[in-house]
């Protein structure tokens, strides 16, 4: 049985992740269900509008199938966006079971626009994990706390120019790192 560290766990791309599933890693399973547990709660959640008992259901379901038929997806690349296309499938069986509604009246209209935001965001989160852990903060304070720079300034104790360079240079940084971890996934039959 391997052990992943943090460091180690999100060093791993979604491929190589998915390759030590393959091979039989339960740390690496683990791993796989921390890395898309947001995302699949969120599909059901926020795009399917699932109740949190329902979308919990959804959860357990989904990583059961990905578990028993990982050996489906041909792409290892692939695994977000075949994920992605298994919740759909159980929030629409979901969906059906508790409505006799026809299907293409139970998902909603803008679900794309959805998985799309989601998978940005994986991405971005991605991306920041592997910054230093300054840029990460400096970021989080600027863009997801909305803090000003005269806090930001405060808070780590640098003058208000210097938080706008850093912020600058760590966008920088960022932007490299969402290149660096661009995968161009096909869809697969799940």
């Amino acid at each position: 049985m391997s052990h992943l560290s943090t460091g180690e766990g999100a060093a791993l791309t979604d491929a190589e992740l998915v390759g030590r599933c393959r091979s039989g890693d339960a740390a690496a399973w683990n791993l796989l269900v921390e890395r898309f547990s947001r995302y699949v709660y969120a599909i059901a959640s926020q795009g399917f509008r699932l109740t949190a008992h329902d979308a919990e259901d959804v959860f357990q379901d989904v990583f059961a199938k990905v578990y028993e038929h990982l050996e489906r997806l041909r792409d290892d690349t692939a695994i977000r966006p075949w994920i992605a296309q298994l919740t759909r499938r159980t929030c629409i069986d979901r969906l059906r079971a508790a409505q006799d509604v026809p299907q293409e009246n139970l998902e909603p209209p803008d679900v794309e626009d959805l998985l799309s935001t989601l998978d940005d965001a994986l991405s971005v989160r991605a991306a920041l994990e592997t910054l230093p852990a300054p840029c990460r903060e400096i970021l989080d304070r600027f863009f997801a706390r909305d803090e000003s720079y005269a806090v930001i300034s405060e808070a780590l104790d640098v003058p208000a120019g210097t938080v706008a360079s850093r912020i600058s240079r760590c966008l920088e940084k960022l932007k490299v790192a969402m290149e660096e971890t661009v995968d161009d996934p096909r869809l697969v039959d799940g």
